[in-house]
């Protein structure tokens, strides 16, 4: 992957070796630690349009799942317990700690999100401030399966079949696939908001047999260990109890049946929210609008007054 393009300059790029994989992040800028968690099927570039900003005011660690990008991709487990959200959240953890950030704001987006509010619950004192992006939490997403919502996000049972059915498929023609996912997940149903660097890194994911097999493991442990453990904690009464802003789009969540914020209540009472205008990849379709519902809520957890404007 050395011929992709470098979409953050002036950012170090560092591997950082955890209990369960290699980790691959980059980091930038100064001040308060905001670990970035990208998404399916997506990597750390995702985050390439607000990262800049960020960094004028944050210390920005842009950090590859397990299986992702320039991370490693172990071998799946018969349990798929290697890819749960439990297992990423502890890389993330680690990998801060490595850096010298025992505390620190997460960000997520899709499968990324699912890690940040797993490292909350399991983590709660590392978690100073957690941002999900275009998610509801997983065990929701499952109650909630209907014919509709199944048609609309076929990916979720597609991906969660036994090996090796989906990874066949996709090897067979892995652009095609990626280019269509992407595409019908954003606002008007094109490539038109990717950043044709941005889309290689993303096609080169889904060239990588060994990468689309870690990300169909990513699916099957939402079909499984994930959801049981989000279920074991609504049944012991467990919140996330850190400050929590959600952001979803309007063409994504948004146009879903279930009412966002009061979904997410359940799991963590002190959250706020907003709808972005925008299909399901907030900070590449419509970067200014993410960051000014962002940028208040992250400095009012740095300290910093809301009012300060960059």
């Amino acid at each position: 992957m050395t011929e992709l393009a470098d979409l953050f300059p002036g950012f170090e790029a560092r591997r950082i070796q955890t209990a369960g994989a290699e980790i691959f992040l980059r980091i930038g800028g100064a001040g308060p630690p905001l670990l970035c968690l990208h998404g399916y099927p997506q990597t750390h570039v995702c985050w390439h349009r607000i990262a800049p900003s960020l960094a004028r005011e944050f210390t920005v660690v842009a950090m590859d799942l397990r299986g992702y990008g320039w991370s490693a991709a172990p071998s799946g487990d018969p349990e798929h317990k290697v890819y749960s959200k439990r297992a990423m959240a502890e890389d993330a953890r680690e990998a801060m700690a490595a850096l010298g950030h025992e505390r620190f704001m997460v960000m997520g987006h899709d499968r990324g999100a699912r890690v940040a509010y797993r490292l909350a619950l399991d983590h709660p004192a590392c978690v100073t401030r957690l941002v999900p992006l275009d998610i509801l939490p997983t065990s929701e997403v499952w109650a909630r399966t209907t014919a509709e919502s199944t048609l609309k996000a076929y990916h979720w049972p597609f991906l969660a079949q036994p090996v090796p059915l989906p990874e066949t498929l996709i090897n067979g023609a892995p652009e095609y696939y990626l280019d269509h996912t992407l595409a019908s997940w954003t606002r008007d149903r094109t490539l038109g908001c990717f950043d044709p660097r941005a889309l290689a890194h993303y096609r080169a994911l889904l060239k990588a047999p060994e990468r689309v097999h870690a990300v169909c493991e990513d699916y099957r442990a939402g079909a499984t260990c994930d959801r049981a453990a989000d279920d074991a904690d609504r049944k012991a009464g467990r919140i996330i109890a850190c400050p929590t802003l959600v952001l979803w789009g309007s063409d994504y969540i948004g146009k879903g049946t279930a009412k966002v914020l009061d979904v997410w209540r359940a799991w963590c009472p002190n959250v706020t929210g907003q709808e972005i205008v925008s299909g399901h990849f907030l900070a590449e379709e419509n970067p200014d609008a993410s960051l000014a519902a962002l940028m208040p809520f992250l400095r009012a957890g740095a300290g910093v007054p809301t009012s300060r404007v960059r």
